[in-house]
């Protein structure tokens, strides 16, 4: 009971008790909105303003970029990301439908253009970087800063006018709040709905920023790459925000395990007097000039010899670092569990794992990877791509007199995502089999996975049936063993 209860009870109990009664009733119905002891200092803002997000998301981008220069946890995780979102490269297909006249000698001469325009001296304004180059450093900065931006750039270039130019986050001018009357929140323009409608970036006269000065730029001509996780959300967070204390938490374990390891390995000796060195008064020194030993240390075989009455003690550390896989493994387990990826896919440690577990771990993984690969397609390597076409047109390369009218049908496109294969090809060989042949699953998605385009494996294989033939002068291995069955079950039984 508080006082008032206290007071209250000395009048009439019963009051006190039915009071005390009802308060209690009153209380939180759910341990997570109740406000008493344990929850006492746990009272976070309701709102992400974008506003109140802007200094702890500059500290965010700092610290991330510090474990990504200085952390083999978050180098792993970063190269995990690269390695299996982009690969060697998205590959591009035209898809122009065979309803269009020459439809076929379209498709070629645009994937033709588009393979000179990867180069990096005709797609990369700095002419530093191919576009396969320029997708791995999209996700690593998407990873790391949580968005990176990339500016349509049109140049003098006969041949190739359009460029890229990729742009950092922290380039954005965040002192600009205002522009024409429109809302500017951390660089970003926006209208009334959230819009972006420009951004403004700052001004650099070389590698020295122009202080108060920004260059805007139309939201039609900039593609922001960042994952939006709130209506309104206007900028990026870093995707490593949630692992961001555990990635220093290993970091700092294994400093410490490692400077324990090396104490560990020491041998200290302490030299014990049996008098001491001086005496009072002038401290005249009786046992002569070999007193000291600053400077000397020990080394494999050596013979020294002590001053008269000095001992030699030696000093063994005791105790060891037995926890540490345990504990290191606990960390990572977490670091993956809020990026998405698995134990393994971060540590590369398949100690532990079976055929059926690994697999299982594969597949989550790969349900990461691919919902980054869709973001990677559909924000930023299909409007490269459309832009692409319309400057090829421009530009008189590509021949197509009704393009603009047939815009639609001429832009078909497909990406093809870099392969992957199994742990065991086997048995996920005999699955795709029996898939097929029971109706459950089609050539077309099989060979998606594995990053092949399933109309130019089934001519190729054509190619090469017909290739054996001519070379055996019969038909294929394959079916003469097929045709032999056939035969055999034809013929009568004697």
């Amino acid at each position: 009971m508080n006082w008032l209860e206290r007071t209250i009870a000395t009048i009439s109990p019963e009051w006190a008790y039915k009071r005390k009664a009802w308060r209690s009733g009153m209380d939180a119905l759910y341990d997570s909105g109740s406000r008493g002891r344990l929850n006492s200092n746990w009272n976070p803002a309701a709102t992400a303003d974008e506003n109140k997000m802007r200094t702890e998301r500059n500290l965010i981008l700092s610290r991330a970029r510090d474990l990504e220069r200085n952390s083999d946890v978050a180098e792993s995780i970063i190269d995990a990301f690269e390695r299996n979102v982009v690969g060697a490269g998205m590959t591009l297909q035209a898809k122009v439908p065979k309803t269009v006249a020459g439809a076929e000698e379209i498709n070629q001469r645009i994937e033709k253009l588009w393979k000179e325009f990867s180069k990096a001296e005709n797609c990369d304004i700095t002419a530093t970087q191919s576009l396969e180059e320029i997708q791995e450093m999209l996700v690593r900065r998407h990873v790391v800063d949580g968005g990176i931006l990339i500016v349509k750039v049109f140049t003098d270039d006969k041949r190739f006018p359009f460029k890229l130019q990729v742009r950092e986050v922290d380039e954005l001018d965040s002192l600009t709040t205002s522009f024409g009357g429109k809302r500017v929140v951390d660089g970003i323009e926006i209208n009334e709905f959230g819009r972006p409608l420009a951004y403004h970036f700052k001004k650099f006269d070389g590698i020295r920023q122009l202080h108060g000065e920004s260059i805007r730029i139309e939201a039609d001509k900039v593609i922001f790459w960042r994952r939006k996780t709130s209506p309104r959300q206007v900028r990026e967070l870093s995707r490593l925000r949630t692992a961001i204390p555990r990635i220093k938490d290993a970091n700092q374990f294994i400093e410490a395990v490692s400077v324990k390891e090396r104490v560990l390995a020491c041998l200290s000796v302490f030299i014990k007097k049996a008098s001491p060195t001086g005496s009072i008064g002038r401290g005249v020194n009786p046992t002569g000039k070999n007193t000291g030993y600053d400077g000397m240390s020990l080394s494999p075989g050596m013979i020294g010899e002590l001053n008269p009455g000095d001992e030699v003690q030696t000093v063994i550390p005791s105790g060891q670092a037995s926890n540490t896989k345990d504990f290191i493994s606990t960390l990572v387990r977490m670091v993956g569990s809020g990026i998405g990826l698995s134990y393994e896919a971060i540590s590369r440690d398949m100690s532990n794992v079976n055929y059926s577990s690994a697999r299982q771990g594969l597949i989550e993984d790969r349900k990461t990877y691919k919902r980054m690969q869709r973001s990677l397609i559909g924000t930023v390597l299909s409007p490269i791509y459309l832009q692409f076409l319309e400057t090829m047109f421009m530009t008189g390369q590509l021949d197509i007199r009704d393009f603009m009218q047939k815009k639609e049908q001429y832009s078909a496109h497909l990406w093809i995502p870099p392969g992957s294969t199994w742990i065991d090809p086997m048995k996920e060989v005999s699955a795709n089999r029996v898939a097929l042949e029971s109706n459950q699953d089609t050539l077309a998605r099989i060979c998606a996975e594995r990053g092949e385009d399933w109309r130019e494996v089934v001519m190729q294989r054509i190619e090469e049936i017909k290739l054996i033939q001519e070379l055996t002068g019969g038909v294929a291995s394959g079916e003469n063993n097929a045709s032999d069955g056939a035969d055999k079950k034809q013929q009568p039984d004697e």
